[in-house]
């Protein structure tokens, strides 16, 4: 159950991103949206290198890897995501942005019962319903 203290530490950190990213990039006197994101995103390159430095990982090693195709395709959808959320905190007030944003967690739930064969249980589904629900109900005004 490890996962659950780093999920819990990337919740409490992500947290922050959202309003910092806001005060960063708020218009009409913010930066760009993609200057914000490509210098929080290199300080998470940087992060990233140091830990596969000091863990002894090899980057190139990987470049040949079956699961590359997976890792491509996820920096993909990752650069999207990121530069449209910028985007939107850019114009838009982060208590409506993020709830939006945050409904991936319901689509990815979804997706991974329906690619991943993750067991379905009546429980997880109202829970993701509920989810949904409550996001719509704080973006609405």
């Amino acid at each position: 159950m490890q996962y659950i203290h780093f999920a819990v530490i990337a919740m409490l950190s992500y947290a922050f991103v959202p309003p910092l990213v806001r005060l960063a990039a708020a218009t009409p006197d913010g930066m760009p949206a993609a200057v914000v994101s490509f210098y929080t995103n290199l300080l998470l390159v940087m992060g990233s290198l140091a830990v596969v430095v000091a863990s002894g990982d090899s980057l190139t090693g990987y470049l040949t890897h079956s699961k590359m195709v997976y890792v491509v395709a996820g920096g993909l959808a990752l650069t999207i995501g990121i530069l449209s959320y910028y985007e939107a905190l850019s114009l838009g007030p982060v208590s409506i942005v993020t709830p939006i944003f945050g409904l991936f967690l319901v689509v990815s739930s979804i997706i991974g019962f329906l690619l991943l064969a993750e067991p379905v249980t009546t429980q997880k589904l109202l829970a993701i319903g509920f989810a949904a629900l409550a996001i719509v109900l704080v973006t609405l005004e």
